[in-house]
């Protein structure tokens, strides 16, 4: 029955000539046959849903191109109510707010930014508001303002597609990102990709990105830690954490600006907060924790997992101390005058969420050990990659320490 609906509609848009989609098949036959073939393998196709559904009616000729709407979630909510839900409640209906919110972005050039062609092509996928869609369309960026389309591709907005770990690539590899190479590597990956091409049968486990960080096609995608690792109980250390532990995130939270000198809030933990980079509260992390140990449970046991993610814990701490006596190295050349402290910056410590634009060495060299080798160390360790956690994470940040304290003295030297 649906290869006999599909042709009855095929044969009604070539022949017929009746309809808004049908108008926009001539044309688009013509001008852009890929994204009109792609639509006709799409479930769109098979349920009826026209250009127009998306589009609207605004655009008629080749004439009034700019007219035709562009997608947001808003219009995907129209029947997809519950996953634009859950995905609205989730962090990556934050990725953009959370590119604006970084301190330098402003200083890069716009096309990596708000042309997609940096930041944007990732971070793309987070809401925006009705005026920010509106400026990004003035500035001449009509494209690439949706968000779903950034897994469910257009015009197939396959399900099955954005089910596969290879819908997480593109975004989700290299420089502070790199969790598809240490999953694809890992056991995890090496187990899924023998499943896809048909070496292990296909009821063998092997778990996807999606089976961990979206259990039952859930769409709010979130982690206990969060994407910068800290976690806090309101003002206070996370419940059995050692003294030494809070105050070496203390100084990690001063460096992120979200504590002042004093250890009292700034106004940028509002934007952490709402952003939902970290969990703020015991509760908090526990919710994302339990979700993580019922998906680990579905192929090892729950002694297994809760072992295996308290080894995580260990290494988040065992990494906060190198960077905690890195940042108060570099912390002390501005206290003592060796360096000149940032302008841009309030307190007397390094801005851990601006230093890719940093204007030393040894400044820089601590945003690289923040940023991309502690994030390799926790990262590669909870994706089960223990290359990256090891080699690329823990011995990077060793070495960033060791070379940070030793330009240090010669600063001091020089001085």
């Amino acid at each position: 029955m649906k290869q006999i609906k599909q042709m009855l509609i095929l044969i009604g848009i070539m022949f017929v000539g009746i309809g808004w989609a049908a108008d926009c098949v001539q044309c688009h036959n013509e001008v852009t046959p890929g994204i009109v073939n792609d639509w006709k393998l799409s479930k769109h196709f098979v349920e009826d849903v026209g250009c127009e559904t998306c589009h609207g009616e605004e655009h008629t000729t080749m004439k009034d191109a700019a007219k035709a709407a562009i997608p947001t979630p808003e219009t995907c909510n129209d029947c997809h109510e519950e996953q634009v839900r859950q995905y609205t409640a989730g962090k990556h209906a934050f990725a953009w707010a959370a590119m604006k919110a970084m301190p330098t972005t402003h200083w890069k050039p716009m096309a990596l930014i708000e042309g997609m062609k940096g930041c944007g092509g990732c971070h793309k996928i987070g809401l925006k508001s009705v005026e920010e869609i509106e400026q990004l369309k003035a500035d001449g960026q009509r494209f690439g303002i949706a968000s779903c389309d950034a897994c469910h591709t257009r015009h197939t907005f396959s399900k099955i597609e954005a089910q596969q770990p290879q819908a997480c690539q593109t975004c989700h590899m290299g420089f502070d990102h790199p969790q598809w190479e240490m999953y694809s590597s890992s056991k995890h990956g090496v187990r899924f990709l023998l499943k896809q091409n048909g070496t292990l049968p296909e009821s063998a486990s092997a778990p996807t990105c999606q089976t961990c960080h979206m259990p039952k096609g859930d769409h709010e995608v979130r982690t206990a830690w969060g994407f910068l690792a800290v976690r806090t109980n309101g003002l206070a250390p996370y419940p059995g954490e050692d003294e030494e532990w809070w105050a070496n995130r203390v100084t990690i939270l001063q460096a992120l600006g979200v504590l002042d000198p004093d250890g009292n809030p700034t106004a940028r933990l509002d934007i952490v907060d709402k952003a939902q980079v970290a969990r703020l509260s015991a509760e908090g992390f526990d919710k994302e924790r339990a979700k993580m140990i019922e998906v680990c449970s579905q192929c090892h046991s729950e002694n297994f997992a809760r072992a295996e993610l308290a080894k995580g814990d260990d290494i988040i701490r065992r990494g906060d101390k190198l960077l905690a006596e890195a940042i108060r190295v570099v912390a002390g050349l501005y206290k003592d005058g060796i360096l000149e402290k940032p302008k841009e910056y309030a307190y007397p410590f390094p801005d851990l969420l601006a230093f890719s634009d940093a204007p030393t060495p040894i400044e820089q060299r601590l945003f690289l050990m923040h940023l991309k080798h502690r994030m390799r160390l926790f990262q590669g360790t909870f994706h089960a990659n223990p290359d990256y956690a090891l080699w690329y994470g823990w011995s990077e940040m060793v070495q960033d320490l060791t070379e940070i304290k030793y330009k240090a003295k010669e600063l001091r030297e020089g001085h």
